[in-house]
């Protein structure tokens, strides 16, 4: 499956944007992936279809066999603007990310290629550490293949669990401390300061240790951010600065 590309990628790769991100201990794995929310269906409740957004089915096959569902949803037919992977949180599916996303395309002039893990969604297995960081790697193995993007400007998006796939970077487990100060490409943590459930320390570390090794990191908060709707309550600011990074870190080639 490609196993180099990770390596490409760690040292060409756009930009990483970190949000809500916490210092979590895998306790349990029923406490940590919640593929169902209570009261809503493992099934999809909308597609990009009813947002009108452009989109792809995609179907991979992680390293181990299990069938992955993802969403490639593209800005417009011929878009060449940057490509934002997006890992999702713990908990719910794709779907419920929609909304954001809309936005995200229509603010940052992107693509976003949304991938379901393991036990997510369309998505076949049950979730396990091990297995989210081998459907991270079937990911970029496809988007890496794909002719219709330009592969010099992708960027990983991951909210609350989504960076501790990033770990895959550095073959590490989710001990996103131990590893975000060998990170080499330009970081941006956004932090939600009434963040309920990952007390704001905990961003300031992961800041702290990734600048001491890497010039290229940035860090803004946000007074009202929770820990779910900081991209909400963050307003034009949340997303201007995002704009302002891409800008820095992925710029458009010069034809």
């Amino acid at each position: 499956m490609m196993e180099g590309y990770w390596s490409l990628i760690l040292y060409g790769i756009g930009g990483i944007l970190a949000t809500s991100v916490g210092l979590l201990v895998a306790f349990q794995e029923k406490l940590i992936y919640v593929p169902v929310v209570p009261g809503l269906t493992k099934s999809y409740p909308i597609t990009p279809a009813r947002l009108r957004l452009l989109y792809e089915d995609v179907w991979l096959r992680s390293s181990d066999g299990v069938k992955l569902h993802a969403w490639f949803i593209k800005l417009a037919p011929d878009s060449r603007g940057p490509t934002i992977v997006f890992f999702q949180e713990n908990a719910g599916n794709i779907a419920h990310r929609l909304e954001m996303v809309r936005i995200m395309l229509q603010r940052l002039q992107c693509n976003v290629f949304m991938l379901s893990y393991r036990g997510y969604g369309a998505s076949d297995g049950f979730p396990s550490q091990e297995g989210i960081i081998n459907d991270s790697q079937a990911a970029l193995d496809h988007l890496i293949q794909r002719t219709d993007i330009d592969k010099s400007r992708l960027v990983v998006f991951g909210s609350s669990k989504g960076p501790k796939v990033l770990n895959r970077f550095v073959r590490s487990p989710w001990s996103t401390i131990d590893v975000v100060g060998q990170i080499k490409q330009p970081i941006l943590f956004l932090s939600g300061l009434r963040d309920e459930m990952v007390p704001p320390t905990h961003m300031q570390m992961l800041y702290a240790k990734a600048a001491a090794h890497n010039r290229s990191c940035q860090f803004v908060d946000f007074p009202n951010g929770m820990h779910m709707d900081t991209w909400i309550s963050g307003g034009d600011h949340y997303w201007r600065t995002i704009q302002s990074f891409l800008e820095e870190n992925v710029p458009e080639k010069d034809e």
